[in-house]
């Protein structure tokens, strides 16, 4: 399963799948040495690979696309040729704006919906709050919940429950992949249990384009944005030093997750900006914005 050396320069095939992988790898916030260890590769064969320099075998691949917990289509290039329907919505969706795109899949959602349990859905009922670790989800949501009288769950607890064990022990004991389906199904019983409620998600949840579908259709979501430098800072504050421990690139790292995640951050119908401001000022915006959308009384 080694990579041979290309003789004759990079070629743009090979180019484009390295960036691949380290887009997705960005999405997950998986570190190298993360991703050839929950995929069985070498650290210096998954270099190669996102580097573009070297020829991966397909057995490579299957191993990567199995850590990354999708299909080995979506890491090669294409998962829209696996039928004629499937080119035949490509075609329509070929070289639309990132707006029309956004249409067309909340078109989709309300035409495969449940008719029934769409019709009683109100978004606003269950807010969930999104972003990197460190932004002030879980502050501002227990804030905003106490606010508006609903819960506020942290889905991270849903997780260990749903598990069993703690998250670390799910990425140590069974890996990401793991990690990612019990994830997935702690989301779908936390939106039966709480049919009103303020969530404060993990900030990977939105690498998961399943899970991230089924948040953006329950549930108001909002973005809380920060910089990389204050998401380490605070994470730092609060007296973890794990995104600092062993890893001299930490702050690289930490930028390349943002910027993997953004446009799926993007997605959330409001963002709260936590930078250069106060706590109160944030929190005074977001219960402004909330109960105007909800139709609350200020």
């Amino acid at each position: 399963m080694a990579l041979l050396d290309s003789s004759s320069g990079t070629d743009p095939y090979l180019s484009s799948l390295g960036e691949r992988v380290r887009r997705m790898r960005a999405m997950r916030g998986m570190t190298r040495k993360e991703l050839a260890r929950a995929a069985g590769v070498s650290e210096r064969h998954l270099a190669n690979l996102e580097l573009g320099v070297g020829n991966v075998s397909v057995l490579v691949l299957r191993q990567i696309a199995h850590a990354f917990n999708c299909a080995m289509a979506e890491l090669v290039g294409d998962v829209t040729t696996a039928s004629p329907e499937w080119l035949l919505i490509r075609e329509v969706l070929d070289k639309r704006s990132e707006q029309e795109l956004q249409k067309a899949r909340e078109a989709l959602i309300q035409l495969f919906d449940d008719p029934v349990s769409s019709g009683r859905r109100n978004r606003m009922r269950q807010i969930a709050l999104v972003g990197l670790r460190g932004a002030g989800k879980s502050t501002l949501g227990r804030m905003l919940a106490a606010d508006i009288g609903y819960p506020f769950v942290e889905l991270s607890a849903e997780i260990e429950r749903v598990a069993g064990c703690g998250i670390l022990e799910i990425h140590s004991l069974y890996g990401p992949t793991a990690y990612r389906r019990y994830e997935r199904r702690a989301l779908e019983e936390t939106l039966q249990l709480y049919p009103e409620m303020v969530l404060a998600t993990p900030g990977g949840l939105v690498s998961e384009p399943a899970a991230l579908n089924l948040m953006l259709s329950h549930c108001y979501t909002v973005w809380v944005k920060a910089s990389p430098e204050e998401h380490m800072e605070r994470v730092m504050a609060q007296g973890d030093f794990r995104p600092m421990a062993g890893n001299n690139e930490a702050m690289a790292d930490l930028k390349r997750i943002l910027a993997g995640r953004e446009a799926f951050y993007s997605k959330a119908d409001w963002v709260c900006s936590t930078s250069h401001v106060t706590l109160e000022q944030c929190f005074e915006g977001l219960r402004a914005h909330i109960r105007e959308a909800a139709g609350l009384e200020a």
